[in-house]
């Protein structure tokens, strides 16, 4: 186990490494790599790896995750070569424009504004994936759009896949999505992003989110 979660799962491995300090699990593995004396093997591949993953995990190094270890690990990467031009065209500048087409549609559609919890709820329902054909990845970074908006402290989606519904959280300040993705969604993650599941059909999923919210006011304030 090489992981940067809150409260990983330990008891299903018998060796690991658990660091909730670091930006990513991919940070983790390039200190791994550098400390056990292995620094020539990071090739071209490997660096694509790392930087993608260092970019997803710090919201292309937003989040106060992204300290001065997370940068200097990026310039030892581009003085080994890295093209990180080419990596974030790849992760970002790389979809169909049918993505593009349902984002818009659940912005304007599927999206619910409660100022007075200072949160916004994003419900993707199937009848939106099937419609816009959209593949499991697709979905990715729809969360983030609505903390743009001023005064927002909590962004939650929530997607109605076959087996089960799919929960992201993502937060603003003080507010902790990895306690409130385990008390209320069987999830966790870390202090400002977590994801979480409900086996509830989805009315009754964002029912409970609703709940909780309310529940939470005073952390939302």
């Amino acid at each position: 186990l090489i992981d940067h979660h809150q409260q990983p799962d330990e008891k299903s491995f018998d060796y690991g490494i658990s660091n909730v300090e670091k930006s990513s699990t991919c940070e983790m593995i390039y200190d791994l790599i550098i400390d056990s004396g292995h620094a020539e093997k990071i090739n071209h591949e490997i660096m694509d790896c790392i930087y993608a993953g260092v970019v997803a995990d710090t919201g292309s190094f937003r989040f106060s995750s992204a300290d001065a270890d997370v940068h200097r690990l990026v310039a030892d990467l581009k003085s080994r070569g890295l093209e990180h031009m080419h990596v974030h065209d790849m992760l970002f500048d790389n979809f169909l424009e049918n993505r593009m087409r349902f984002i818009g549609h659940v912005l304007l559609n599927r999206m619910e504004v409660f100022y007075e919890y200072n949160t916004v709820l994003l419900t993707v329902p199937k009848s939106d994936l099937l419609k816009y054909h959209i593949k499991t990845g697709d979905t990715e970074g729809l969360v983030n759009y609505p903390q743009s908006i001023q005064g927002i402290k909590l962004v939650a989606i929530v997607i109605d896949r076959d087996e089960e519904r799919k929960w992201s959280f993502r937060s603003k300040g003080d507010f902790d999505c990895n306690s409130f993705a385990r008390n209320y969604f069987e999830g966790g993650g870390h202090f400002n992003a977590a994801g979480g599941r409900s086996a509830e059909s989805l009315d009754k999923t964002v029912q409970a989110f609703l709940k909780a919210m309310k529940e939470n006011k005073s952390l939302l304030q």
